[in-house]
């Protein structure tokens, strides 16, 4: 119970990483065709524009990979207290937040940067707990 008490804030927020990456990757994986599409949209004015198939399955694949670790830290902390697993999570997830603001600023959508950053502030937070 201790380990619960001491590691809330932590625990929330790989709850919260979960969601966010797993959903975003998820949503990719199901509407490849329509995501794609926008992309290239979003991306048509700049020099990522021949690459969006790439990009967006390299990011598919993190968001995955974070989603998938940062349910085993939540559950590492959870039942022994051992945060390896979700300090990495986070740190990927730090990583692949950095990937989708540069590709929003590239793109000039200040709005869409600005989001990311609301997500990368709670990451950094829960990197900042994992590591006190």
């Amino acid at each position: 119970m201790e380990t619960i008490n001491t590691n809330i804030p932590i625990l929330l927020i790989l709850l919260f990483t979960v969601i966010t990456f797993l959903q975003s990757g998820l949503d990719k994986l199901m509407d490849w065709k329509g995501n794609v599409a926008w992309l290239k949209g979003h991306f048509g004015n700049t020099f990522l524009s021949g690459m969006v198939p790439l990009l967006v399955i390299t990011i598919l694949i993190l968001e995955v990979i974070v989603g998938f670790m940062a349910i085993g830290g939540f559950y590492s902390l959870l039942i022994n207290g051992e945060s390896f697993l979700a300090l990495w999570s986070l740190v990927l997830a730090a990583i692949t937040l950095l990937m989708l603001l540069f590709g929003q600023r590239v793109a000039k959508d200040y709005p869409g940067a600005f989001t990311i950053t609301g997500y990368f502030m709670v990451v950094v937070f829960g990197l900042y707990l994992i590591t006190a």
